[in-house]
């Protein structure tokens, strides 16, 4: 009993252990997300008076931002103000995340085709063959392969368990099946809320960067006297609506793959499940 308790602590340990460290990447990627809007959108030759700058990055010139004009696409996303670094840290970090995901449940699915596995562990479990079951599994190394072989092998020792009912049994198979279910399910849905939290925050702080956007046009609108200033003008609504295009493009991606992401979750679920019920209704017919 004590050894089981020790494997089940290390299963947990190492499945808390898996994946990216949100609390590590997050920083760095903020980081990388500030650099590039500093040296890479603010870079001399993204814009038109690139001989005022000196070589040096618009956000550490003497010149005024009003009087550098974009001459390519990335000089207008610099144009964006200081919620661009915020945007393209979010956008950086679904992209880090939705990596991360991916190879993740991809491990997690196995090796081969996982539909194939089901059908031929299935079909051994009608035969009662649960070595052969249990050697299908080794093959897969996968989550569901890991969930199944703790049920085929709880399997085993119920078969030659002569202190339980069948009843009793049948509760302890069910119990074995859930807990080995239980260690994988957090390495599959690790991080998945950092995606669907982004896909929400992305479009506010893009709404945040259009109404700063809006309230510094108005501003140019009625500061000017009786002549707005159209550089002021210009240079608010462009803010506005940058920051609009960022904040939604890293939203809709945010949502499509955490989308993706839960699907593919829930068909490993779905596998496991299914040979779950083939587990007990084998366990069911031949003990």
């Amino acid at each position: 009993m004590e050894m089981n308790v020790s494997k089940n602590d290390e299963q947990v340990v190492a499945k808390k252990a898996g994946g990216l460290n949100p609390a590590v990447i997050i920083p760095i990627i903020l980081a990388i997300g500030i650099c590039i809007y500093l040296f890479v959108l603010g870079s001399p030759g993204n814009f038109k008076d690139a001989e005022k700058l000196g070589g040096a990055s618009v956000a550490f010139s003497d010149v005024e931002g009003k009087d550098i004009h974009p001459d390519s696409f990335l000089g207008i996303i610099y144009k964006g103000g200081v919620i661009v670094p915020i945007l393209i840290t979010f956008m950086l970090t679904v992209i880090v995340f939705s990596f991360e995901r991916y190879f993740v449940l991809g491990k997690a699915a196995g090796k081969g085709n996982l539909d194939n596995f089901v059908v031929q562990v299935r079909s051994l479990l009608n035969q009662n063959k649960i070595d052969a079951a249990l050697e299908e599994c080794d093959r897969q190394e996968g989550s569901v392969g890991n969930v199944v072989k703790e049920g085929l092998t709880t399997y085993k020792a119920l078969a030659h368990d002569t202190t339980l009912n069948k009843e009793q049994k049948m509760v302890a198979l069910n119990k074995a099946i859930e807990e080995a279910t239980t260690l994988e399910m957090p390495m599959l849905e690790k991080n998945m809320m950092i995606l669907s939290t982004l896909g929400t925050v992305a479009t506010l702080v893009a709404l945040l960067g259009t109404v700063i956007g809006m309230i510094k046009a108005f501003f140019a609108l009625g500061s000017g006297g009786g002549t707005p200033d159209a550089a002021a003008l210009s240079t608010g609504i462009s803010e506005a609506l940058i920051n609009t295009a960022l904040g939604i493009g890293t939203s809709a991606i945010a949502i499509i793959l955490y989308n993706f992401f839960t699907s593919k979750i829930d068909g490993l679920t779905y596998k496991i499940d299914e040979i779950a019920m083939s587990i007990q209704q084998s366990f069911a017919e031949f003990n």
